[in-house]
Order: C-alpha cells, then structure tokens, then sequence
C-alpha cells in the first residue's frame, strides 16, 4: 500500500517527541518507515531561578507541531489525517509535573535541567543505597518537601511531561516503565516501583504528615507492547485543532526520550548501547547484571520492556558549538555572504578534523548549565588557551567538539574501565552525529570503542516513539521488542561504524586529562560572574 493510501485507510501510526528545543511528530506506514512529519521549535525559560516550560506553550507546541505534520501530509499526497491506527508519545525525561484536585498544575514544570535538588538527591542516595540523580522526580519532589513549599500537601498526581500530555489525551494516568524509572527506581523482578524504597520514602515522609504516601501520586508502570488508553474525543480536539483527527486510536505507553533513543537505534538488548548528543547527551549501556555498587555519575534505569540500564546524562552538548556557529553567521552575514547554516555546521565539523589530536593544548567547556557529573550547580561556557598553544580553526572546532563529548567520557570511562561492563556495539544518533563521520569519529576515539551510526542519527527520537506505538499492534503473541526491532525494522541493517584511531584515543586522553585540571577555572568562573 502507498503512503497516500496508509493515511487515507487510517493505517498510519504517530510518534510524537517533546525535545528540548523542538517538538517533532513523525508518521510511519506498515513497513515503520517514515512517510511525513511536523516540528515546531521551542525554548526553556529560566523564571524564579528554574528552568521551565510553560503549560501555554506545551500545547500551543504540541498543536503547531501537529499542524505542521498535516500540512506535510497534505503536501505530498494532498489528503487529511482522519484516522490513526496507533499514537505514542515521548518527552524529556524526569522533572517535575505536580497536580492538584482540579487537574491544574500546582508549580510551573521543572525541567530535567535544574540542578536545584543536591540535598534532596544526597539524601534519598543514602536513604536507598541507590544513585538518585537531581533531574529525577523524586528528588525534586523530596527537594520541594524540604523547602516546605506549601503545595506539596495538595499534590494529587506526579508524572513527567510525556506522562502529562499522554494522560490529558487518553485520561489514563499511567507511564511506560522506562520514563517511570526515572520517577522513582524499578525493581527488575517485579516491573514495578522498587518496594523496599517505597516503604523506606514512606517513613521518611511520614511525621510531616502530608496527607498522601507516594504510590498515591506516581502514575501506573507499563511495559512496551501494553496497551494505554485510546485518543479521547477531548483528546482529539486538543491535538489537532481542525477538527480532521477522529478519536479511539490506541495509545502506547508515553516513554522517555532514553527510551526511543535505544528503539531508534536497536539498542534495547543486552551487550547494545547508544549514545544521544544534541542539547544534552546521554549513554544507555543494557547491563548483564547489575554493577558492583552505586555510582554518583551513573543512573540506572530501563529500557521500555524492563531491563536495567546504566544511564550516563550530561546536561550539557551542542549548545556551545550552537552559538559559535551563530557567531560564524554573523561574520558572513557581514561579508555579504548568503548564509546556509546547514553549509556552516558541515564546514566548521569537518575542518575539526583537521586539528592536532590534544587540540594544540587549547580546552572549551561547554557549560551553559550545572554539570552533576563534574558536580557543578551551574555552569559559565569557557574557552582557554595559553600563549603557546595552537590557536586554529581546526584546533578550535575540535576542542569544542571534544567538549561536547568529554563529561560523557568521564562517567563512561567507569563502566568500560573499572566495571569491564562488555558491549558489543554502540550506536550514536542525534544532532551531534548530523555531519557523516565527524561526531562518530570523535565520540569514537574518546570512548575508545567502535560506534555505529544509522540513516536516522539526526532524528531518531520521535521515530523511536511511533516505532514503540507499531510494537503495540504489530507484535506476534509473546513477541520481545529486541526480535520485533531486529525483524521488522532493522532487518539487514547495521548502520556504518567506525573503530577508533590509536593516535587519536591518545590524543583524546591527553586532552581529557587537561579538561579535568582545568575544571578548577570553569568553577572559578562559576564563584566569580554573576
């Protein structure tokens, strides 16, 4: 069947993601290959001190992005999007999403980005014998009964973003395992929130009796392939404002963006791995077996069907090399120069190749926000250099790409160094990786292990999420989502790898070493400017 048939015969499926800076929906046909799709930008504001978004834009966002899907569609087949047979929906992970009585948010969303949560993160690290990272709801939750804020005893319901649109266009209040992990820790043998650690922020909570126990407002965990809910004809007239877009398509459980990132590049087995590089990255290793003792830099969460995962996120990746790229407009804007940034960002990443292997000693830190794995609360992007050192454009582009990669390392260099976690391959997607061969060389020779990277390594998210809403319908009886990916997606298709270069793993260690010296004037610079 055609695309313009799939569509027309309500055979399409829906992924849509909530990014950190851009909202995409792709739509996919039976074969799960991509026939059209929507965005709209965005961007987190930092109001009363935190990151947020607010809810206005969340569905203004969500709307205009579905707008623009239509207008896709109706482009290249010139038909209406009136019937899907699957919808699934994805978002940045963790924060903070509390709700009262009347469905109303109670505090402005708290994004994964506030690292405002260190005393309440320490405590429940200690409390539970487990890394409790500061992005995760339970520490901001924790974190906002420390501070007694007064709407802590009028929550009624905590989720996530992705848990908060999914729920306000199917009523269900659930949440796919993977996002839910980083709610408040899963225990593997049960898919369920661990219950030691329930009891245990049960007792903790208590004497300040506020009126509700924790399961009273985490959202129900679901494994990939349960079926979640439906679109509502509420739900319906909220997503696609036209009035086309019929209800009763079946929902998949909402899911993280760590969770797509490992569908989209088949990474949901034990011994795979991927890396995510855009606004902020993250590494997700499937594990064996569980690791010999918590690690601050590590999280360990799941994959959408439940198996453990250690989990390296950085706050910070592209945002730096973003603005340089800005700046390099601007001077050919000046010249007279018509400018394309996509010709830019090609250009500036392939002369990064160019450059020494240690960046001729100069250092970037790409910090736009707190880092929690090199332990800052906030963060003062900062190039250096001395007198000496080769100042290059090549070296330059290459210090800043190897910024970008560089906390990523750091955690990394404990699960391959002192865990001897094994994997067999590592696949990078997103918008680091755009440029064919640049990040994957790069991210190649900091971890010291081939990576690969697929077709889709710029968008892979939201592809990811339809992919998840296809596994819903699509799956043979007892079918696991790794043979379903394999089978009937990835079938005959590795992606391009590439092993790295000794010359330049040793140029690379020589320049992290130099980064974690000169961490003392990123904090300088953090004690010192306003």
């Amino acid at each position: 069947m055609d695309a313009k048939n799939t569509i027309a015969s309500g055979k399409a499926i829906l992924g849509i993601e909530f990014g950190s800076t851009r909202i995409k929906a792709v739509l996919i046909d039976e074969d799960n290959q991509p026939i059209a799709q929507g965005s709209h930008q965005w961007e987190n504001q930092l109001v009363d001190g935190l990151w947020t978004y607010s809810v206005e834009a969340i569905w203004y966002g969500l709307q205009d992005c579905y707008a623009s899907l239509r207008a896709d569609v109706m482009k290249q087949y010139g038909v209406e999007i009136e019937h899907l047979a699957a919808i699934g929906v994805s978002a940045m992970m963790h924060g903070y999403m509390p709700f009262g009585a009347d469905g109303n948010i109670l505090v402005p969303f708290r994004t994964w980005r506030n690292t405002n949560t260190g005393k309440a993160a320490a405590e429940l690290s200690e409390l539970f014998n487990f890394n409790i990272p500061l992005r995760w709801s339970i520490s901001h939750l924790y974190q906002a009964i420390l501070n007694e804020e007064p709407h802590v005893k009028d929550i009624k319901f905590l989720t996530t973003l992705a848990g908060y649109i999914h729920w306000q266009l199917t009523g269900e209040k659930v949440l796919g395992i993977g996002d839910a992990s980083g709610m408040l820790p899963i225990d593997p043998s049960t898919k369920n929130y661990d219950a030691v650690m329930v009891e245990k922020f049960n007792r903790l909570i208590a004497p300040r009796q506020l009126g509700w126990t924790i399961l009273d407002l985490l959202p129900k965990v679901l494994q990939a392939g349960e079926p979640a809910g439906v679109l509502t004809a509420e739900g319906a007239k909220r997503l696609d404002v036209s009035g086309h877009l019929n209800a009763g398509a079946p929902f998949c459980p909402p899911e993280g963006d760590a969770g797509t990132g490992m569908v989209a590049t088949n990474s949901v087995r034990q011994r795979t791995g991927n890396v995510s590089a855009g606004t902020s990255s993250f590494s997700m290793i499937v594990l064996e077996k569980n690791l010999s003792k918590p690690y601050e830099m590590i999280d360990i969460v799941t994959t959408p069907d439940g198996s453990p995962v250690a989990m390296v996120h950085c706050n910070n990746c592209t945002s730096d090399i973003n603005a340089w790229a800005e700046i390099f407009k601007e001077y050919e804007e000046l010249l007279g120069v018509k400018v394309n940034m996509h010709d830019i960002f090609t250009r500036l990443f392939e002369v990064a190749l160019k450059g020494d292997p240690d960046c001729g000693g100069l250092l970037a830190y790409n910090y736009f926000s707190g880092e929690p794995v090199t332990k800052f609360n906030e963060g003062r992007p900062l190039l250096v250099r001395s007198a000496n050192d080769k100042f290059s454009l090549a070296n330059f582009m290459r210090a800043n790409l190897y910024a970008a990669v560089c906390v990523l390392k750091i955690g990394n260099d404990i699960l391959f160094k002192q865990e001897k976690v094994a994997v067999d391959k590592i696949t990078g997607h997103g918008g680091y990786f755009t440029t064919p061969g640049v990040g994957q060389r790069i991210l190649a020779d900091a971890l010291d292990l081939p990576i690969s990277v697929m077709k889709t390594a710029g968008e892979g998210g939201p592809w990811g999420m339809a992919l998840l809403a296809s596994y819903l319908i699509n799956k043979e009886e007892r079918e696991p989502l790794a043979d379903f990916l394999t089978k009937k997606v990835f079938a005959g298709y590795a992606g391009t790898e590439v092993k790295p270069d000794p010359k330049e793993v040793e140029g690379f260690n020589r320049y992290i070493e130099n980064y974690k010296r000169g961490l003392a004037i990123e904090q300088a610079a953090v004690d010192n400017k306003e």
